[in-house]
């Protein structure tokens, strides 16, 4: 398929998102679009696949050369174009779309949301070769809202390969994946080199440019500053290199002692998720003024074990968890609103029609959405915590208005807004750009260093903060290590292989 854009522009309650947008992506092109959190690389996407139209101008234009025809719009190709983003892995989460993870690939075959029919046995075989190729086949029984978030990218991934597209649009692909699968994706779209496919990888990181990438596009406040060759491409300066970071193991705050109670203490927990065991036999102690940070494969149960701590899933009978305050008769909902979180989930949980405003109101409360109108004291906490991550401009944006960094920020307020003695951020750093991670990697440490325990997921080494004092190692489910921050040499995430190629490599700087 062929794309030519011309002069697209995108407002949104007389508010600015694309202006000026040319741009022309051929078969056989392979395009990395990058720009900073509400730059509009996602609309710029949606505007692509059509399920967002273009502010009519009189000026704007958009082609599309599909098997020898033309199109003016995209209403006639919708169907031969996948899409894989954050914004449609939500839907599944949203609507509680629970099918096995076969009966969601071969939706793609159909190219229908959801199973309208059981799979044939020639849709099984077109699934089954999708799952092989992105070396998930054991996924292939398991119901999606099981899965990992990294699991349900690579699952939603294979669904749009086995609808065989014209184009396909990758929203942040590689989010959310550890270091196996990243590798394993990266290696998949390396070898569409040798494939007329053309695709768009949006992406905040450097180390997500695969190889086979021939041009780029970048955003600067909906405006196209660079448009052409990856290998003239100013990528350096917009996109996050990896680096390392120290984390010295440094004394929690507060000089805790270990005889402290905890503020949550899981004793040989087991979790259930339906018929799959996520959680084996967990034991962990946390306390004030810790920072945990847990890290291990997609699946391992990092945010299972998360959603535990805050109350979303129960404990087998023989395990234990106790939160501090929570006794008998007092209810859950208690513990709750002395906790922050920041979690994918909570993207999907909330209204789409909600503003940013009564997202953080609704932090207030531990509540998805506002059970009842807000006090004085909710509005002006939320808004001192909007002004404290400098979201007051969003403050009454609703959130299908923002982008998925933007909206991430807004989870960060509206987990500061109560002060909680106890933060869970599952990938919390996933989707926001460099500058935005440095500012939220500084107000947890702050966080820490007042005394809040933090625990913290992540598949990327150089985000552990500088005040983690503690890891946890989970695999398929069970502790492999649990305690202080082993040693930086142990503990570091091995670099990635380096990839062989026939081509000459890119210029990133």
């Amino acid at each position: 398929m062929e794309v030519c854009l011309k002069d697209i522009r995108l407002e949104r309650d007389g508010r600015r998102v694309l202006d000026g947008v040319s741009w022309v992506i051929r078969p056989g092109e392979r395009w990395v679009l990058a720009g900073a959190n509400g730059a509009g690389k996602t609309q710029l996407l949606k505007i692509i696949a059509g399920s967002v139209w273009p502010t009519p101008t009189g000026r704007e234009a958009r082609h599309y050369r599909w098997k020898g025809e033309s199109w003016r719009t995209p209403q006639e190709v919708q169907d031969e174009i996948g899409y894989v983003g954050p914004e449609r892995q939500d839907k599944y989460t949203r609507y509680g779309w629970n099918h096995t993870v076969e009966q969601v690939v071969a939706t793609g075959v159909h190219r229908t949301d959801i199973p309208l029919h059981a799979p044939t046995e020639a849709d099984r075989k077109h699934v089954a070769a999708a799952l092989r190729r992105l070396r998930i086949e054991p996924l292939a029984r398991r119901r999606f809202l099981t899965l990992s978030y990294g699991e349900r990218r690579l699952a939603l991934l294979a669904r749009a390969l086995v609808s065989k597209p014209g184009m396909l649009l990758l929203d942040e692909l590689l989010n959310g994946l550890d270091e196996a699968n990243h590798q394993r994706a990266l290696r998949w779209l390396e070898r569409t080199a040798r494939a007329r496919l053309p695709w768009v990888l949006s992406t905040h990181r450097i180390e997500d440019v695969p190889a086979s990438a021939t041009h780029a596009l970048v955003l600067e406040q909906g405006r196209v500053v660079y448009r052409g060759s990856i290998r003239r491409a100013p990528l350096a300066r917009w996109l996050e290199r990896q680096t390392e970071t120290s984390t010295g193991g440094r004394p929690s705050a507060g000089g805790r002692r270990s005889s402290d109670r905890p503020l949550v203490r899981l004793t040989n927990a087991h979790v259930h998720l339906d018929d799959h065991i996520a959680l084996k036999d967990v034991s962990l102690a946390i306390h004030a003024g810790d920072c945990w940070v847990v890290h291990g494969h997609n699946g391992s149960g990092k945010t299972t074990l998360l959603r535990t701590l805050y109350g979303d899933h129960g404990v087998a009978v023989g395990g234990r968890i106790e939160r501090i305050g929570v006794e008998p008769g007092v209810p859950l909902q208690v513990f709750k609103e002395r906790v922050g979180l920041v979690a994918a989930h909570l993207q999907a949980d909330h209204p789409q029609d909600l503003t940013a405003s009564m997202v953080v109101q609704s932090g207030r409360h531990a509540s998805i959405g506002l059970n009842d109108a807000p006090t004085a004291a909710d509005r002006a906490a939320a808004r001192r915590a909007l002004r404290t991550f400098g979201l007051s401009a969003l403050a009454a944006r609703p959130l299908r208005e923002l982008s998925y960094g933007q909206m991430r920020r807004v989870l960060f307020a509206r987990a500061w807004v109560r002060n909680p003695a106890l933060l869970l951020l599952d990938e919390p750093f996933s989707g926001v750009d460099e500058p935005t991670r440095r500012d939220l990697a500084e107000r947890i440490e702050a966080r820490v260093a007042g005394g809040t325990a933090v625990v913290m997921t992540t598949h990327r080494r150089a985000e552990w903060p500088p005040c983690a004092s503690h890891e946890l190692e989970l695999a398929r489910g069970q502790v492999r290590y649990a305690g202080p921050i082993r040693d930086r040499s142990r503990s570091r995430t091995r670099r990635p292989p380096a990839r062989r190629s026939t081509r000459r490599r890119h210029s990133l700087t």
